[in-house]
This record gives C-alpha cells, structure tokens and sequence, in this order.
C-alpha cells in the first residue's frame, strides 16, 4: 500500500527545495525517470480507477500497476504493485498476482496500447526521524500526449509541465508526512495537487473533460460511534474541497469551481460547528483552524457574489427590462450599457483574481494539511454525557437547528430584509446538517430536505438581488447616462425582491407542514 502526500511547486521554487534546511545534510538522488502509460482505446483501465506504467530505470523497466486512491486532504493511498519486465516498454500481465489481475477482469488485455508519456527528472532524499522514515521526491518535467511507438514519443502538441513534490512514507505513521510539508512551507511556496500524474495525462489525452466535484454523501451509518461520523463528514467534505482546487486556478472563468469549492468549504465549518457537541479536541480541530476557514470564505465572498451578479441576476434582470445580452439582434446596447458590462466583467475578473491568490497562498496550504493530519488521528472516546451513536448526535442537532430555524421564520410574510437574512442562514445550516445525515435515515428525508431546498433556493435568490443591488452602488459612476442605467437596473431588483417575499412564504408554509424525519 503506497501512502503519499503530493504538493504543487512553482518551478522558478526548485532551489529552495533542495537548499531547505531539512535535506541540507542529506545527500539526494537524481535520475531521469520515462514512463509509458497504458490503456485500452475507450480508456477501460481508467474507468476502473487503474493506472499501468512501463517506467525505464537507468537501462532496466519497471511496471507498476495502481488502483484508484483513497485521499484525505493532500494525502492518498493506493494498493500498488510494481515488478521488473524484461519485454522492454510493453506491459507484461503473467508477472502480476492475483489481486491484481482481479482488477483487470473483463478487460482484453490485447487492446491495451500506449497513451501518453511522462518524462521528468526526479531528485529524492531519504528522511529518518527514529522510527519514521519518508522519501522526497522533487519532480521536473513534462507529460507528453503524441504518436507513440514502443519507447519513443514523437513531437506533438499536447504538453503539460510537471513541478511537484511528492513525499512518501516507507516507515513509521501517516503524520509524519505532513510534519515535513509544514516544515518544507517555512521556506518554500508549496500549493495543493491532489491531481496523480496518470489523471493529468488522461485529461490531456481526452479520456475525459475535467469538471467541478460537486458533494458525495459521506460513509456514514446508523452503528457507528458520533465522533466516527463526523470525521467521514469532514473527510468527504475536504476531498471535494481539495478535488475543485485545480479547476479553479486553471479555469476561473468557469464559476462552478468556486461554487463547489465554497460548498465543500461550508461543510467543513459546519462540520467544525458540529463538533462542539461531541466534546473539546474532537479530531484535534482548533480554533485557530475554524478562524482560517471563516477568513478564507469571507476572502472568496466577493468573487462569488460578482460571479453570480454577472451569470445569474444581472441576465434575469435586463430579461425583466425587456433586454438580453445574450442575444445580440434583441440588445444592442447603448454606449453607457456597455461601459457598464465592461465594468461589471473587470470586477468579476479582478475579484476571481484575487481569490485565486487565496488558494496559491501558503497559508491554505497549511490549512489543507492541518485538516489532512487531523484527520488521520484517531477519534477521542465520547464522554458519558454526549450522544452515544451517530444516530442520537444527528437527531440532536437536527432537532435544534429545525427549532432555531421555526423561531427565525416565525410570522414569515412579515419579515424584514434584516430578519430573511438570518432565515436564510438558519436554512442553510439546518440544510448541511440534514444532507449530512441523510444516509442514517434512508428514504424518509428526501421530501423534508427537498422543501428545504426549494425555501434555501428562493430566500437565495432574494438575497442575491439584495447583493446585486450592493454591487452596483460600488461602481463609480462616471457619466449620467451610467447612473441612469444602473438606478434602471437597481429598480428592477427591487422589485424583483419584493416578488420573492411572496413566494417564500408559500414555501415556508409547504416545510413547516413537512414530518420532520428525525423524530
């Protein structure tokens, strides 16, 4: 079983790597590693989560045969076989054991071909610290996609660089890797990669279109101890944290990424919120880790809130003024209009910047490895008086939140914009909590939580139009005809505000007549 923790380094970064103090005493290997990957036409091997490689070694080949990996913020770990070949660059199946070949069952072996090359240089020192011991490996160079024959790639286009570290442990407990990533972040820029080499290679091979990796339902089940849920809790939402990472920083411009991402990230504090009711130091989460998620969301607010004034309000409301960007021979828009847009695209873009920066940041690498290592710790025992079971806790805290939720939506047709605001958070944290626990209970949520996310959705919308109405007033208003156009604009919200308080109430009505499941 491989068990490793991969970071992204920029390239420019690979002298402070090998100048860090940690390896400075250390004498490093290097060698140049080229490795063939493998796979059927309609890309079999890596619909199962498998990836097989021929890898030259000096004048020998080596193949390694990888399942699919179990991740835990920065940190997998895979069931892995690796042998010597003596056919050269070609796959050899007799040599594989039996656990192995069972993975490959059903496949023709025949049709597997070359796919995509890897080729970097690799430079490992080996870390030991009494009865732990870890390799570093610092990786430079490139993933080629081309005409491949036997050992040989000819020239082609697809080209992707690599720079990363990987560090693995051959000895000793999981934690210790991420002692050495906190110790490598002292000094040098390191970024999260949950990304192997083999996933980036099929992408650029066209296996598959990366997307964003929206929430899986976490493991749990109504046996389990509390505190053994809610590190499955934290453990799915972290996974999909780290998973929408890559597509954020390469593919802004595509607004899900943050989307998800700032979903996982909620999760994550309500899965920290959680934890208060199973005792202090449950997984070894602090108060200063649940301070770095409450800045990192407040630092991705304003992307997110221009993201969906730009690709969500602003179209629904010069829809409402009998406009649409989208079709250019139904809007021709004025000078002032476009100067607007223009405005409102450059805030977009400049914010999606500066949330980027956020997750290029050391400090959220940290905060990924942080939870990585915390997670990996074992449970503390429940005391006697918190609940016994994931099924108790749960009820618990859906019956609380449910009761909070009744007080903020008491006379719901009457609320002020003050008082929806804090409806709408008391639907979400009683939404995440309930998509959280949904597996202890089977079937009998599924139409509460449907209510609540209709009641989430619409006070959502309400509370984007009052966003979107901010947002304006933020832009400077340079001519008149600009501020004719924004206060044009800024009506329509209101009144589209307003038509919102109507329909909610209806949908308040619908959830609060709803059996709640728990009970």
């Amino acid at each position: 079983m491989e068990i490793e923790l991969k970071l992204a380094l920029p390239a420019r970064q690979a002298a402070r790597i090998r100048r860090h103090p940690l390896l400075r005493e250390i004498k490093p290997t290097k060698k140049i590693l080229h490795s063939i990957y493998f796979d059927t036409p309609e890309f079999d091997l890596m619909r199962r989560g498998i990836a097989l490689r021929v890898r030259r070694v000096g004048y020998h080949w080596v193949q390694t045969l990888k399942a699919e990996a179990r991740a835990v913020g920065a940190m997998s770990s895979r069931p892995e076989w690796e042998m010597a070949v003596a056919g050269g660059a070609s796959p050899d199946f007799a040599v594989l054991p039996s656990a192995a070949l069972e993975l490959l069952r059903g496949i023709d072996l025949q049709r597997i071909a070359p796919v995509f090359i890897t080729e970097f240089q690799r430079t490992t020192w080996q870390i030991v610290r009494g009865d732990d011991q870890a390799e570093l490996a610092l990786d430079i160079g490139e993933i080629r996609v081309g005409d491949i024959q036997a050992s040989e790639i000819r020239a082609g286009e697809a080209r992707q660089a690599i720079s990363e570290i990987e560090i693995e442990l051959k000895a000793g407990a999981p934690e210790f890797l991420f002692d050495l990533a906190t110790q490598l972040l002292e000094q040098v820029a390191l970024g999260v990669e949950p990304r192997s080499k083999a996933e980036r290679g099929y992408a650029l091979s066209g296996a598959f279109t990366p997307a964003p990796v929206k929430a899986e339902r976490p493991a749990i089940q109504p046996g389990q101890s509390a505190d053994a849920a809610w590190n499955a809790m934290m453990q799915a939402a972290l996974a999909q944290l780290v998973a929408n990472v890559p597509g954020f920083l390469e593919h802004a411009e595509n607004i899900e990424y943050l989307h998800q991402f700032r979903i996982a990230l909620r999760r994550l504090r309500t899965g920290v919120a959680l934890a208060k009711g199973l005792g202090e130091g449950v997984g070894g989460i602090g108060a200063n880790t649940a301070q770095a998620l409450r800045d990192l969301m407040r630092g991705l607010n304003p992307a997110r809130d221009w993201d969906v004034f730009l690709h969500e309000t602003l179209p629904k409301t010069l829809a409402a003024l009998g406009e649409n960007p989208a079709q250019e021979q139904a809007f021709q828009p004025s000078s002032s209009e476009d100067a607007l847009l223009a405005l409102i695209r450059a805030a977009a873009v400049d914010s999606r910047q500066q949330a980027q920066a956020l997750l290029r940041d050391s400090a959220f690498t940290r905060l990924v490895l942080d939870l990585g290592r915390s997670l990996l710790a074992s449970p503390e025992p429940i005391r006697e008086s918190g609940p016994g079971n994931a099924h108790a806790w749960a009820s618990a805290i859906l019956e609380k939140r449910w009761l909070t939720l009744r007080k903020r939506c008491r006379r719901f047709a009457r609320l002020t914009p003050a008082e929806r605001h804090l409806a709408r958070i008391a639907t979400k944290k009683l939404r995440y909590a309930a998509d959280a626990f949904a597996p202890l209970y089977g079937k009998r949520g599924v139409r509460f939580i449907a209510a609540l996310a209709d009641l989430q959705n619409v006070l959502g919308r309400a509370n984007d139009a009052h966003v979107g109405a901010r947002l304006l007033h933020a832009i400077p208003k340079k001519t008149i005809a600009l501020s004719f156009d924004l206060g044009r604009i800024e009506g329509a919200l209101q009144v589209d505000i307003a038509r919102h308080a109507h329909i909610s109430a209806e949908i308040w009505r619908r959830l609060a007549q709803s059996r709640q499941f728990w009970r």
